[in-house]
């Protein structure tokens, strides 16, 4: 049978924890050091009570140490390894092939995305390498995922929900040759996210300031059948920087689309339990920056959300009959008190305020600055949605059955869940005979059921007893308590576990010359690919590299296709040539438009203003 795992950030223990009981398969959280988001660290001790909990439900426990490292951290990075694998981790998500020459603990490796598994050669490589697990890069199409499962039979990780980078999957400079911080490192700046004046070689102004690169999130809750046909195993939802809500939400949302699809087609979850989500969950509510089906779109998509960077999350509807803090809000959906609302005014900022009252349809607000008649508003803070959450969080149950037995001693109760677990637990006790048989009874299976917080829901109790004996509750509690205590540790002990070892090969790689984009930083990477049979390879651009005049973004996006002005269209005659984007430092970007693969290439300009010396960081 078919398992599919839906895999869930976690920017800490506590949203961890949130996400499995929201109904996720697997959670993914960074450790103290090596992260690809430096600010999302967790302690050992804090992974492993998230390990202790995920463990329960047979979910996973994935963390990342995923950035490129120097030759003095490699020892550093594998005692972590180590110490993750001491706590119980199911799989260490990985970019720098330099670990692979190091003695490793018996741990599955998870291929990141910063890896730019893009092409069936190189993930068919990372496969005979020893890699357990492949995560897809998010830019890749139904096509080109089908092909890769054609050629392989690793497991496919596949990003279905959150934040998108507009370059292609570890092939991104530009935070690091304009500030030093690298995203391969677990640095990023993000300025991609930040405003640029869009230019011609002559430095006419063609569009903004606005932010061209900054693209919308993905959203392929519409292709999650087609994934799985297409073998992808694991469903992943960004987002280990964004909160709690952001989390629950969002796993609520996919996982009751998924059990919706394994249903209907026999398929199976990768663990246990069943989560009851007493909200509705909606995606719109919590961080996004509207939503995209990203390269499932077509090739007439508009992928920017170059209004701003910041969330929009749901349209509401428009604003009409404008007076001081006030207006009419027309449309389906209402506001409440204490919402936060936002709009774009004339010039194109993004505008937000609080709502303070609404009488009917009349919505009383701190400010109504630069709001025009007809300008859609949206409502980027759901304030009861949020309370809901909160105060009703998702609970996640294993079902089991309960069968009452006497023994020679006492009582025995039996207990077996939903995975044929089976455990049983013995009080010694006096026989006696109730004088109330059937009020007995009920108070026998009264107390069975008194469950409280366990995370154990009870489908059914048998009664094996050859006389209607009286049972103290006490008795009764501490046969329920010794039971379900007997099975959570049977459950712990019976989990499938998942262990590797590598054994280094000779395969070749399938390149011959590693350039920057090749991210080799440390001598142990370099050994690696050697040994693989590459013959040139250039050092990863965090060495030190001056990247001027260099490409620093691939994207699949592309400014002139977002502006109106796609040449394939036989649009922006006007501005055939050179194109530049400018940043408010004045730092100068060169953009190259690749038609036949309908993408653009970002050049750090040689003739930058005052540029940006990087440190080897």
């Amino acid at each position: 049978m078919n398992q599919i795992e839906l895999l869930a950030p976690a920017k800490d223990a506590e949203t961890g924890i949130a996400a499995v009981n929201a109904g996720a398969d697997a959670v993914y959280i960074a450790a103290e050091r090596f992260g690809a988001r430096e600010a999302a660290g967790n302690s050992i001790t804090d992974i492993a009570a998230l390990v202790q909990h995920a463990h329960l439900y047979w979910a996973k426990v994935y963390v990342t140490v995923n950035t490129l490292l120097r030759d003095d951290e490699l020892p550093q990075a594998v005692r972590l390894i180590h110490q993750l694998h001491g706590a119980g981790v199911d799989g260490v998500i990985i970019q720098d092939v330099g670990l692979l020459e190091c003695q490793l603990p018996p741990l599955p490796l998870i291929a990141s995305t910063q890896m730019h598994n893009s092409t069936p050669d190189r993930v068919a490589f990372l496969e005979q390498v020893g890699f357990h697990r492949v995560i897809l890069a998010r830019e890749l199409n139904l096509e080109e995922i089908r092909r890769i499962r054609s050629q392989t039979s690793i497991e496919l990780e596949c990003f279905i929900h959150g934040a998108l980078c507009v370059c292609y999957s570890g092939q991104c400079y530009l935070s690091y040759a304009l500030g030093g911080r690298s995203g391969n490192r677990g640095q990023c700046a993000q300025p991609c996210r930040a405003e640029y004046t869009l230019t011609d070689h002559t430095g006419r102004v063609l569009a903004g300031p606005s932010h061209l690169l900054s693209i919308k999130d993905l959203n392929l809750s519409d292709q999650l059948e087609a994934l799985a046909d297409a073998g992808i195993v694991s469903f992943k939802i960004e987002g280990r920087l964004k909160d709690k809500a952001y989390t629950v939400n969002n796993v609520s949302y996919y996982r009751k689309k998924l059990d919706l699809l394994l249903a209907r087609r026999g398929w199976g979850r990768s663990s246990s339990g069943t989560s009851d989500i007493p909200f509705t969950p909606n995606p719109e509510k919590t961080f996004n920056r509207g939503f995209t089906a990203y390269s499932f779109a077509g090739p007439t998509a508009v992928l920017g959300a170059t209004g701003s960077p910041k969330s929009m999350g749901e349209l509401i509807g428009t604003a009409q009959r404008i007076s001081a803090r006030m207006f009419t809000l027309v449309g389906e959906k209402a506001v409440s008190n204490g919402d936060g609302i936002c709009f774009f005014d004339r010039e194109g900022n993004l505008r937000g305020t609080l709502v303070n009252r609404v009488d009917n349809r009349l919505v009383h607000v701190n400010s109504t600055d630069g709001l025009a008649a007809g300008t859609p508003i949206y409502r980027n803070l759901d304030r009861q949605f949020l309370k809901d959450i909160e105060r009703l969080p998702p609970k996640r149950t294993i079902r089991i059955q309960f069968s009452l037995t006497e023994s020679n001693t006492g009582f025995r109760l039996d207990v077996e869940d939903e995975d044929g677990q089976r455990a049983q637990f013995e009080v010694p006790a006096e026989k006696s005979v109730a004088d109330k048989p059937e009020a007995m009874q009920q108070t026998i299976r009264r107390q069975l059921d008194r469950l409280g917080n366990a995370p154990f829901t009870l489908s059914g109790i048998t009664l094996n007893l050859s006389r209607p004996w009286f049972i103290p509750a006490s008795t009764l509690n501490a046969l329920r308590r010794g039971a379900l205590a007997a099975l959570s540790g049977q459950r712990l002990a019976a989990r499938p576990v998942l262990t590797a070892r590598l054994a280094p090969n000779t395969v070749p790689y399938p390149e011959q010359e590693l350039t920057v984009e090749g991210n080799v930083l440390n001598s142990s990477a370099e050994s690696f690919y050697r040994r693989h049979g590459a013959q040139r390879i250039e050092r990863a651009a965090e060495s030190g590299l001056n990247l001027r005049g260099r490409r620093v973004m691939t994207t699949k996006y592309c400014i002139r296709k977002q502006l109106g002005h796609c040449l394939k269209d036989g649009g922006g005659r006007a501005a055939r040539g050179s194109l530049f984007l400018v940043d408010r430092a004045g730092n100068r970007l060169r953009l190259h438009f690749d038609c036949a693969r309908c993408g653009m290439d970002i050049y750090l300009d040689t003739r930058i203003r005052e540029p940006h010396t990087p440190k080897n960081n």
